[in-house]
């Protein structure tokens, strides 16, 4: 099961955005594999689990290692009345993925709402995020232009992909992406930090999990 399985990092990240952008389905497709329809809207906040392996650098710098990573994918209700709530676990996330319909174009004007929501609220000002459009296999009602997506990303400095929880398309990709911005985040401050240990191994999962997360934030 699960809890027997030991890990080398527990890695905490949370889905954002609009109501009904689909960030329920979204991470039900990359932890099971498949589009679920039938979920209803999210009551405040919700998490799922997945076990992964992160090839990344040894305590040398430079050689390879495979670490196995604990993922919580934590899902936010977007609606305004949960705000704070949602708000509160902003902080202990160590990635996000701030997530818009294509075929909604108010869900997509509301991203700057929600990076400053981010910038006020998460570890420091430029967390880790990577920006997802959702339901990219409904092209007739799209109503958000790719080439503005990639600006606004672009502007943020964060990588952008459509994705849809349909046919799975980029879905592990974006999470992935994301996983390895936070993992080279946790590597160059484990490795360079004051007290990490001296042949530079990885902190232990639950020193990583209970560490105040601005200890690695090197913006």
């Amino acid at each position: 099961t699960m809890v027997d399985w030991d890990y080398d990092y527990l890695i905490k990240l949370l889905a954002l955005g609009d109501s009904g952008v689909g960030k329920t389905t979204f991470l039900y497709r990359y932890t099971d594999g498949k589009f679920n329809r039938k979920f209803t809207t999210t009551v405040g906040i919700d998490f799922r689990e997945k076990r992964v392996v992160y090839t990344g650098t040894g305590a040398d710098g430079t050689s390879e290692r495979n670490f196995r990573v604990h993922l919580q994918l934590w899902d936010t209700a977007g609606q305004e009345r949960f705000r704070s709530l949602t708000t509160a676990f902003f902080r202990d996330a160590m990635g996000f993925l701030l997530m818009f319909d294509l075929t909604n174009q108010q869900s997509f004007i509301n991203v700057r709402n929600w990076m400053s929501q981010l910038q006020a609220n998460a570890y420091c000002d430029n967390p880790d995020v990577v920006l997802v459009g959702t339901k990219a296999d409904i092209r007739d009602t799209r109503n958000v232009n790719a080439k503005l997506a990639r600006e606004m990303a672009d502007r943020y400095g964060i990588p952008y992909f459509e994705t849809s929880a349909v046919s799975g398309v980029n879905v592990d990709a974006a999470v992935l992406t994301l996983l390895n911005l936070v993992m080279k985040r946790m590597e160059q401050s484990t490795y360079g930090a004051p007290g990490s240990e001296p042949n530079g191994s990885p902190t232990a999962s639950h020193e990583v999990e209970e560490a105040p997360i601005r200890r690695w934030c090197s913006c």
